[in-house]
């Protein structure tokens, strides 16, 4: 017999998520009963939700991107293939659906943080006067 048992790196965990949302009434659902795989054991209560359950599977990758680059947005503007303000305003997206971004973002640089982009050297001058002529 094989065992089914969960296990974290295990890719078949990703296949079935939990919805984060009630089909009925569109309200956050709560987890209630917890199982081992492994023994049967089942823990039964109102356990705190997981924040980045709610995330799809192009949002983790995002954030796993993110993450293992120590932050660089250079590295997840180059795995996403896009320009870099799409990938800022896709990093921003992915921090409001986490409830994380404070304040909203704009969604265009403006002339200043373009030349600030730059200056950090985040940004290439060519991809900043192209980003300047479409302001």
């Amino acid at each position: 017999m094989t065992d089914r048992a969960y296990r974290p790196h295990d890719r078949r965990s990703d296949e079935h998520r939990a919805p984060a949302d009630c089909p009925v009434c569109g309200d956050r659902l709560a987890v209630t009963r917890l199982g081992c795989g492994s023994c049967g054991t089942e823990l039964a209560g109102i356990f705190a939700p997981c924040e980045f359950c709610a995330l799809d599977d192009k949002e983790r990758e995002i954030l796993r991107v993110f993450l293992t680059s120590r932050g660089n947005m250079r590295e997840v503007e180059k795995h996403l293939g896009v320009s870099y303000p799409t990938t800022r305003l896709r990093f921003t997206q992915l921090l409001e659906k986490l409830g994380l971004s404070g304040e909203s973002e704009p969604t265009v640089l403006t002339r200043d943080q373009v030349l600030s982009e730059v200056a950090s050297g985040a940004l290439t001058p060519a991809e900043a006067q192209r980003l300047l002529e479409s302001l």
